[in-house]
């Protein structure tokens, strides 16, 4: 399958400071692709990066094998990016901003947008002004959707959206995407809507990568435990079976990647006292939360 998206060994710093250092994954086409992390992770120098509008210190990003650095015109008329805030021109309307933006795409397709517009259940007439926060998502959305690109980039898409825009959000572009063989590269800080959206995934932590993978395999391969114990004050430190761990007074919860009879057989070999150790299922957001750390 066809790569859209390389990015080979990308290292940036701002001044001294380290973003993320050796990032490497590629989007392969009609795939959707999260992005995922903490605020500050590097999520949107990521994205400004792989636009052009940032040049790395070290390595690079290619879209449709073109540097992102320096992409034709060609190139980027096969991108749709949707910024962070959803910024929009406030002062037109529906129908306005909408004939507005068509003016600059070749291959723009009007239906998907009024489609979407129709379940607002709005006026072709209203105003941007007095839109919601999450209507005007729903306009940016529409508009990114109208331009018929073949790679939609998304950054933070949820921000100031409540649970039902978000869904509507979702919902619209995984029909979509899938109709139109479309790729999709999504980044968020907020896990719990994409659980049944990603085919894969990379997330980050402050200045290197915690995981890469199919979403299906990081759930069906990460684990949490539960158990208690007799000392209080235990600690025990990310290695390379335990990727976390938590303790509440004598209730203790390890993350990994292992399998029960290794745990037990960890725990015994560093003479922790422990009981009625048990695995725990969890949603994306939990294992999100027990790969990263809640702080």
């Amino acid at each position: 399958m066809t790569n859209v998206v390389e990015v080979k060994n990308l290292t940036h710093y701002y001044g001294s400071k380290l973003v993320f250092e050796n990032l490497n994954f590629n989007i392969k086409e009609g795939s959707i692709f999260g992005l995922l992390g903490k605020n500050g992770t590097g999520k949107t120098t990521t994205i400004n990066i792989l636009n052009g509008f940032l040049k790395p210190t070290s390595g690079k990003c290619l879209m449709f094998d073109e540097d992102s650095y320096a992409l034709t015109p060609a190139t980027k008329s096969r991108v749709g990016f949707l910024i962070e805030g959803h910024v929009q021109y406030s002062f037109m309307s529906i129908r306005q901003i909408e004939k507005f933006y068509s003016a600059f795409y070749p291959k723009w397709k009007k239906e998907p947008y009024y489609e979407l517009m129709s379940k607002l259940a709005v006026t072709e007439n209203q105003k941007i002004s007095k839109m919601s926060c999450g209507q005007r998502s729903q306009v940016a959305l529409g508009l990114i959707l109208a331009q018929d690109a073949d790679l939609l980039i998304l950054d933070d898409y949820s921000m100031g959206l409540d649970a039902g825009y978000r869904r509507l959000f979702l919902d619209y572009l995984i029909e979509y995407a899938k109709a139109e063989t479309k790729t999709i590269f999504i980044t968020s800080h907020i896990i719990q809507d994409l659980e049944n959206f990603l085919d894969e995934c990379v997330i980050l932590d402050y200045k290197s990568v915690l995981l890469h993978a199919p979403l299906k395999s990081f759930l069906d391969d990460f684990k949490q435990f539960k158990f208690e114990v007799d000392n209080h004050n235990l600690k025990l430190e990310k290695d390379y079976v335990v990727k976390n761990f938590e303790l509440v007074k004598n209730k203790a919860t390890l993350y990994t990647f292992e399998k029960k009879s290794v745990i037990e057989h960890y725990l015994n070999n560093n003479g922790i006292n422990f009981t009625k150790l048990s695995e725990v299922p969890m949603t994306l957001e939990e294992a999100f939360i027990g790969i990263t750390g809640k702080y």
